[in-house]
C-alpha cells in the first residue's frame, strides 16, 4: 500500500515557484495539471479575445491559465482556464508568485479528463468566493455551455443556465458573445 506524504500550502508554493510545469494543491496534495488539446485552447483563445474587447476601459481585466487562484475554504490553489477580476486585484505575493483572491468571474473548459472535476469538486470551491459572480464550463467536446449566475435577489443562490444552440448569443459579465464566436475554428472531435 503506497503512503502518501501531504505538504503544506507553503511547501506547495515553494515547489511551485521552482517547477517547470504547472500543478494544483488539493488540501495537502499536489496534482499536476494535464496539457489541452487543440478544441480547448481554441475556445479559450476565442474567449479571451472577446472578452478583453468588450471590458477594455472598463476597469475589467482578462487573465489566462497562468494565475493561480486561492480557494481558501478547500484548501485548494487552482489554475483556471480564464478569470476576470473587476475592481482592485487582492492578491498575495508568495515564495514569488502572484496568488490572486478575487475573481469575479471564472471560466474552465472541460475536456475528457477534467470535466467531472470542474462540473463537481471545482464548482463547490469557486462558489465559495465572495468574490465571485459567474462560473461558466464550455463543453470542448460538445456544443454545451453551463452557467451560474449569482442571484440578485440573494447573494447565496445561483442561477445555473444551459446553452446549446450555436447561434445564440451569452452574456458573460457585461459581454454579449455569439457562441458562433466562441466556437470559431472548433470542429469537435468525430468519436464524440
Amino acid at each position: 500500500m503506497e503512503t502518501l506524504t501531504k505538504v503544506s500550502e507553503q511547501e506547495y508554493l515553494l515547489l511551485e515557484s521552482q517547477a517547470t510545469f504547472k500543478s494544483e494543491y488539493h488540501a495537502g496534495e499536489i496534482v499536476a495539471m494535464a496539457g489541452t488539446q487543440e478544441d480547448h485552447n481554441l475556445i479559450v483563445t476565442n474567449l479571451i479575445f472577446a472578452l478583453t474587447l468588450c471590458l477594455r476601459g472598463k476597469y475589467c481585466r482578462v487573465y489566462h491559465s497562468d494565475i493561480l487562484v486561492k480557494l481558501e475554504e478547500c484548501e485548494k490553489y487552482v489554475y483556471p482556464d480564464l478569470m476576470v477580476i473587476c475592481g482592485k486585484t487582492e492578491k498575495e505575493k508568495r515564495n514569488g508568485i502572484d496568488v490572486f483572491l478575487n475573481p469575479s468571474i471564472i471560466v474552465e473548459v472541460l475536456s475528457e479528463s477534467t470535466a467531472n472535476y470542474d462540473k463537481n469538486d471545482k464548482l463547490d470551491c469557486y462558489l465559495t468566493l465572495e468574490s465571485l459572480k459567474e462560473y461558466w464550463l464550455f463543453d470542448s467536446l460538445k456544443m454545451k455551455i453551463v452557467s451560474y449566475k449569482r442571484s440578485l435577489d440573494n447573494y447565496d443562490d445561483w442561477v445555473r443556465h444551459i446553452s446549446d444552440n450555436i447561434n445564440e448569443t451569452i452574456k458573460i459579465g457585461e459581454c454579449e458573445i455569439s457562441l458562433k464566436d466562441i466556437y470559431t475554428e472548433v470542429t469537435f472531435d468525430s468519436k464524440n
